[in-house]
């Protein structure tokens, strides 16, 4: 006998094993004033040639917009002194990550991360009817020789977050290399740098020269950081002409609006602003850190414009605990158990306002436990 078809459209295997992403909070019910503090934010905002240049693009919104981001390939190539044919812009890294696991991964397949990377990772893998493999971190830290470990002949892609979010944590560009080495010609490395600009370690680099020169490793940005274009949704890769070739054939022809390219195009030249950027996140990413565990509370060392506060078990100081106490106060920071780190929140590097205002929450926090906010 026949089984009977299904009632409804099925997905393919993989999806419904699928948790959907869930961003960070941007409200509070009740709470009138917010400082989203959820989402690795720029608190300068876009530089003010981004927001012009994206005005001026609003006086031919129904023309359609070049379908390679031509402007915005040639002003990332002559920022980084890259040949634009060898770059790919996407609606953020985010849809760049998933043409990749889409032109690389299928039923069968791997693809290989680490322990407290991006959720995004595991989301493209399964859409794409692969097989998550998550090698162990150290320390918050990724592993070279654990991820070496779970790489096997089914293993199509390795995602390395550098820095990662959400522990601020990073492997030095020898490391990265390291890794490489040892991977197989046919395995692609991709290195997802959406925090490189604010990095300041001399060991670090983003992967720019191995994404130039190696026939399997592709490198990923953002301007949705320090360039605070998150809204637009701009992202860009830079790889080997081979992996630009079949991105390009899969990717929608109009996957970038015009006034995402004009503003992104505008602020990447801005040298001032960005500069402004990174010296806010200096100045506090420091002044957070020491504050913070001056309260007694531990903080993951972080390169990027954010920070990996740690609470303890007890009763009345737990990070759930922490995190309603804040939010009763209109600071929203970000819970990280769906990252595995229940004990944990990670707070953007705010407005000296906001900043302010969470060591002070905090202090109360730490000193009443869930005493009146």
């Amino acid at each position: 006998m026949t089984a009977s078809a299904p009632a409804l459209p099925q997905p393919r295997p993989g999806v419904l094993d699928i948790s959907a992403y869930v961003p960070g909070r941007d409200h509070v019910e009740g709470v009138e004033k917010v400082h989203k503090l959820s989402s690795n934010e720029n608190p300068l905002g876009p530089s003010p040639q981004a927001i012009e240049a994206f005005r001026a693009a609003a006086s031919s919104l129904e023309i359609y917009p070049d379908g390679g981001a031509t402007v915005l390939r040639e002003a990332i190539g002559q920022k980084y002194g890259i040949d634009p044919a060898r770059i790919v812009c996407g609606t953020g890294s985010d849809e760049l990550l998933s043409l990749l696991t889409h032109a690389y991964i299928g039923p069968g397949d791997e693809g290989l991360f680490t322990q407290h990377g991006f959720l995004v990772y595991r989301i493209n893998i399964l859409a794409n009817g692969g097989t998550p493999v998550v090698a162990e971190e150290t320390d918050l830290t990724a592993s070279v020789d654990a991820i070496l470990a779970k790489v096997t002949d089914r293993t199509r892609i390795v995602f390395l977050a550098n820095p990662n979010n959400p522990t601020g944590t990073y492997l030095p560009f020898d490391e990265v290399k390291r890794l490489h080495a040892a991977l197989p010609t046919n395995v692609l490395l991709v290195l997802d740098a959406a925090y490189a600009e604010y990095v300041r370690r001399n060991d670090y680099a983003s992967g720019l020269e191995l994404a130039l020169t190696a026939p399997n490793v592709v490198m990923c940005r953002t301007f949705s950081k320090i360039y605070g274009l998150a809204a637009l949704r701009i992202g860009w890769l830079v790889g080997p002409a081979h992996v630009v070739d079949a991105l390009n054939r899969i990717r929608g022809p109009f996957n970038l609006n015009a006034p995402a390219i004009a503003a992104g195009a505008a602020a990447i030249r801005d040298d001032a602003h960005i500069a402004a950027a990174l010296a806010h996140n200096d100045e506090w990413l420091a002044r957070l850190t020491r504050e913070i565990e001056a309260l007694g509370l531990k903080v993951t060392p972080s390169v990027g414009n954010f920070i990996l506060i740690h609470f303890p078990t007890t009763p009345g100081r737990t990070a759930k605990e922490a995190d309603a106490f804040l939010g009763r106060r209109g600071l929203l920071l970000r819970a990280v158990a769906a990252y595995g780190l229940p004990n944990a929140l990670r707070m953007t590097i705010g407005s000296a306002e906001a900043n302010e205002l969470v060591v002070a929450a905090l202090k109360d926090f730490m000193s009443a436990g869930q005493g009146n906010a």
